[in-house]
């Protein structure tokens, strides 16, 4: 698992700083271009690359904690970080586009008429459209397969610089030929289009963070991919929730009332086998094995129900007022809500007690039914006997 993870980590980090590359030259060109050729929307669209640049760099520096190994302190891992990174890149282009918004709102509507643009900034903005796409496509394509939110949006970030960029192309040209203010709007378009795309970062991350559960759709497959592994009668209980790419997942899986703890446990095992292989974002799974459906009990009401020990007691007592005497046995319990069922497996000695008292198996069964029903937690019994010893 800490393999996969380290080659995500590298396969993000090596997109991220080819895309911190490309928004480097492109901030600088768009800033110096829209300084020199009198285009605000230029300038608005660095600064949007710049920001592009920042938040390459927060990229990488998180990628290397989220897939950091789990250890005390976080003893579920550390893809939270991705998630708390994705919420920062959010807000960083929220307050990006509040600046914008606010510095062109001011050119918009200022008394002064600016300059109109000049063709490089047109040239520049053309560059950018296409550049910031296939950044876009290549990155995003990446963040799918890693199954990184991180990483897409940062991509998303990419595609909102391709089209601000296309926006102020059209804005550039409607300037030119005199529409000074066309140049202006496309500033605040260009704002506005960087802060819707913020929120919707944030409230997706916030979404995780407060354990939000996974889409209805895909909880009924994990539900009908669990019921469908051999030995699980319900599926309940289920709880989902995301963290980082990772999805955790928590179950009741109910199984027959008479099998072993062992042959439970392995079902649960199969169950969680199957799911990591049918869905690979699966981080972590919990499961508790039901021998009865307590879907609707109440979690706050535990059973009142005796242990061992005082079952033992009570069926020493009933063995010795029937028999005079005990023999050897293996006690199997089977718990329900409201009552409990027996199984014994008495040892070969049982045969010497029932030839002394002239009691058969079936009496001694029905005997200690009679005992025992008194207790209001006894439901019904049944005894089994160890093959008499070869005379």
């Amino acid at each position: 698992m800490q393999e996969e993870l380290d080659q995500r980590r590298r396969a993000g980090q090596r997109i991220t700083l080819i895309g911190a590359l490309v928004d480097s030259l492109l901030s600088a060109a768009k800033i110096i271009v829209g300084i020199l050729a009198n285009s605000a929307a230029l300038i608005a669209d660095g600064l949007h690359s710049l920001s592009d640049v920042l938040t390459d760099f927060m990229v990488v520096f998180l990628l290397k904690f989220s897939h950091e190994k789990p250890d005390a302190n976080h003893p579920w891992g550390h893809a939270r970080f991705e998630t708390v990174g994705t919420v920062v890149l959010g807000g960083i282009l929220m307050l990006v586009g509040a600046l914008m918004a606010y510095e062109s709102l001011k050119l918009l509507f200022g008394s002064e008429v600016p300059p109109l643009p000049a063709w490089p900034a047109l040239i520049v903005a053309g560059v950018s459209i296409l550049s910031k796409e296939i950044l876009y496509h290549y990155t995003h394509r990446v963040g799918k397969a890693l199954n990184s939110n991180l990483i897409i949006a940062n991509a998303w970030h990419h595609r909102t610089d391709s089209l601000s960029s296309i926006v102020v192309f059209v804005a550039i040209a409607g300037a030119m030929t005199g529409v000074w203010w066309l140049d202006a709007l496309a500033a605040v378009l260009v704002a506005l289009l960087v802060g819707k795309i913020g929120w919707d970062l944030v409230a997706k991350s916030i979404s995780e963070l407060v354990d939000t559960a996974l889409p209805a759709e895909r909880v009924k497959k994990l539900r009908e991919a669990a019921l469908s592994v051999d030995g699980v009668i319900s599926v309940h209980s289920f709880k989902s929730r995301s963290m980082g790419s990772q999805s955790l997942l928590e179950m009741h899986l109910q199984v027959g009332p008479h099998l072993s703890s062992a042959e439970g446990h392995f079902i649960g095992d199969s169950v969680t086998c199957l799911l990591r292989d049918r869905f690979d974002d699966i981080g972590h799974i919990i499961y508790h094995i039901d021998t009865y459906d307590d879907h609707d009990m109440s979690e706050e009401i535990c059973p009142i129900m005796p242990p061992r020990s005082e079952i033992q007691q009570h069926l020493d007592a009933s063995i010795s007022r029937i028999l005079g005497d005990t023999a050897d046995y293996e006690l199997i319990i089977y718990y329900e809500p409201r009552c409990i069922d027996l199984d014994i497996k008495f040892s070969s000695d049982i045969h010497q007690l029932l030839s002394n008292t002239g009691i058969e198996a079936h009496a001694l069964e029905a005997q200690l039914a009679e005992e025992l029903k008194g207790l209001n937690w006894f439901r019904q019994i049944n005894i089994w006997l160890a093959p008499q010893p070869a005379k």
